[in-house]
C-alpha cells in the first residue's frame, strides 16, 4: 500500500501558533496542556485527546495522537483491548517513523494517527477511517484556529477586564515564533493576574527543536 500526502503545514509553519497558545496557557498556569521539551510538541484538550509532534531530525517529524471519542482507528493494543480489526497506521511508511511510535505505545497509550514530515510534506498510512486528528483541535493547523483558542481561553483573564484580547497582539505572539518576551504575552492578557513571565518562558522551548 502507498501512502497518502495530507494537505498540513510543515511544523516551521506551526511553531510560531503552537508556541502562542503553550504561551497563553502556561501564563494562566494550564502549561500541562500544551508545552515543548525537547525535540517533542504537545497538545492535548484536557479531556484525554491529545497531539504530540516529535522532531527527529533532518528536518523530518513525526506526529502521532488519539481521540478517545472519534477515532476510528484501532493499531495494536487497542485492536485488541477493543475487540475492533486493527488499522496499521505503519503500513508502508519508511522505518524513521516506528522509533517514535514504539516509544509512545510504551507508555501504554493509544495510537489513532500516525503522520510522517519527510522535510517536505506529511503523509499517512492509506485508510478510510476517521482518525481522529481534525477533532483533537491542534489550535496550530491555522491563525484562525490559534486565534479563537486564544480568545476563548482568555475570556476570564483578569487585565482584560472582560474584553476581548486585541487580535493584533495575537497576531505579534504568533509571529514571534517563539521568540516571545513578556511584552508579547502581556499585550495579550493584559496586566495583573496572570504570569506573563511564566507565559514567555514556555514559548520559549519551542526554539529548543
Amino acid at each position: 500500500m502507498g501512502l497518502v500526502t495530507l494537505d498540513l503545514p510543515a511544523p516551521a509553519r506551526m511553531r510560531g501558533r503552537w508556541a502562542a497558545f503553550a504561551a497563553l496557557l502556561a501564563a494562566r498556569g494550564w502549561g500541562g496542556g500544551c508545552y515543548a521539551r525537547g525535540s517533542v510538541w504537545h497538545f492535548d484538550d484536557g479531556g484525554g485527546n491529545w497531539a504530540d509532534l516529535h522532531h527527529v531530525g533532518e528536518g523530518r517529524a513525526v506526529m502521532l495522537g488519539n481521540d478517545h471519542e472519534y477515532s476510528e482507528t484501532y493499531y495494536g493494543p487497542a485492536a485488541e483491548y477493543f475487540g475492533e480489526d486493527e488499522t496499521d497506521l505503519l503500513a508502508g511508511a519508511p522505518d524513521w517513523w516506528r522509533p517514535v511510535v514504539s516509544q509512545v505505545m510504551a507508555k501504554d497509550e493509544y495510537v489513532g494517527f500516525v503522520y510522517g514530515f519527510d522535510g517536505t510534506r506529511w503523509q499517512r498510512a492509506e485508510y478510510d477511517l476517521a482518525d481522529g486528528f481534525l477533532s483533537v483541535g491542534l489550535p496550530a493547523l491555522n491563525a484562525d484556529r490559534t486565534h479563537k483558542s486564544v480568545v476563548e481561553f482568555t475570556q476570564d483573564a483578569p487585565g482584560l477586564g472582560g474584553a476581548a484580547p486585541p487580535a493584533d497582539a495575537i497576531d505579534a505572539l504568533i509571529a514571534a515564533d517563539g521568540d516571545v518576551t513578556e511584552a508579547h504575552v502581556t499585550a495579550v492578557i493584559g496586566k495583573g493576574g496572570w504570569d506573563a513571565a511564566a507565559g514567555a518562558a514556555a514559548a520559549r522551548e519551542f526554539l529548543a527543536a
